[in-house]
């Protein structure tokens, strides 16, 4: 594993023990420049590790909590008219940070969720036709309760295409549990020292893009999206801005584990997450019993992998 990025793993799990895979995909995300959706029910830790990955990664953090009268102009700034100079000026929304939670992001209304598409996308918001550049890095992570909990709003999907992953926390086990309970688990947040610089994160992510990949992994991606718009048991497959997803994450993935070149195994690792809010099943696989796991799992069976020369 990448030193720089371990040493950063450690801070995390000062205060969240027991989810290394979840941390690793998170950190995965942050390399390869990706926004994170974390779904899950309240109390499982969402914001702690938000916390902890801005504090271990020196990063400037603004958290909102999102409801139903949250406006646009919360989150990304208005224009305020100063009678003593005559003129408009920009006021920053929550929004001009390194990292931004978005806390409960679908409790709040459809055209509030909508004024994070641009900055997600472009890495800029506009207000009165002037656009404001956000400061690098930046990066988006949005908690969610699980859809059909009481107040909560269906993200769009185009909303949804922008998070690079969705990742669930889930409950800790047994001896987490207890050991929380007995007080012994976990270090004051306080504790997350600072261990990467935002120069250094950039340079590693600078690193991340610059990873190899063979011609056939290419070609064996495409593969891979192209079955979930074939298959019958989805009704919206993988659309380019996650194929794209699925390739920057598998070289982020391979720099994570101090290579700088690709293999196959990069990409399974992190398939599913990168995939699974991006599909629909189809009726028949509702009927059938089906989940998204099953079906990119056997996706990821009947594609040949591919021989690298």
């Amino acid at each position: 594993m990448n030193l720089e990025l371990q040493a950063v793993k450690q801070e995390i799990k000062k205060v969240l023990r027991g989810k290394d895979q979840v941390i690793d995909l998170v950190l995965c995300t942050i390399l390869a420049g990706g926004h994170i959706l974390l779904e899950d029910i309240p109390g499982v830790g969402k914001t702690t590790l938000a916390v902890a990955l801005s504090k271990s990664m020196s990063l400037s953090y603004k958290r909102m909590q999102f409801t139903p009268d949250v406006l646009p102009s919360d989150i990304i700034g208005f224009s305020l008219y100063d009678q003593t100079s005559g003129e408009f000026s920009f006021r920053e929304g929550a929004i001009f940070t390194n990292l931004f939670l978005a806390d409960e992001i679908n409790r709040t209304s459809p055209k509030t969720q909508s004024a994070l598409l641009e900055a997600m996308e472009e890495k800029r918001v506009s207000v009165d036709g002037t656009t404001h550049t956000l400061e690098k890095p930046f990066f988006v992570i949005a908690t969610q309760n699980p859809v059909g909990a009481s107040g909560t709003q269906k993200l769009p999907d185009s909303q949804l295409d922008r998070f690079f992953v969705r990742l669930t926390l889930g409950y800790p086990d047994h001896k987490s549990a207890t050991e929380i309970l007995m007080g012994r688990s976990f270090e004051s947040i306080d504790e997350v020292c600072s261990v990467l610089s935002t120069d250094s994160l950039i340079m590693l992510q600078q690193k991340a893009e610059q990873v190899f990949v063979h011609d056939e992994l290419f070609g064996y991606i495409v593969h891979l999206t192209e079955a979930t718009r074939k298959s019958d048991s989805l009704s919206l497959g993988i659309s380019p801005r996650g194929s794209i997803a699925v390739l920057k994450m598998a070289k982020a993935h391979a720099l994570y584990q101090n290579r700088d070149y690709v293999v196959p195994e990069d990409i399974h690792k992190i398939f599913f997450s990168v995939c699974n809010h991006r599909l629909l099943l189809s009726t028949k696989a509702k009927a059938s019993g089906l989940t998204i796991e099953d079906v990119l799992d056997k996706i990821l069976q009947i594609v040949p992998i591919p021989r690298l020369s």
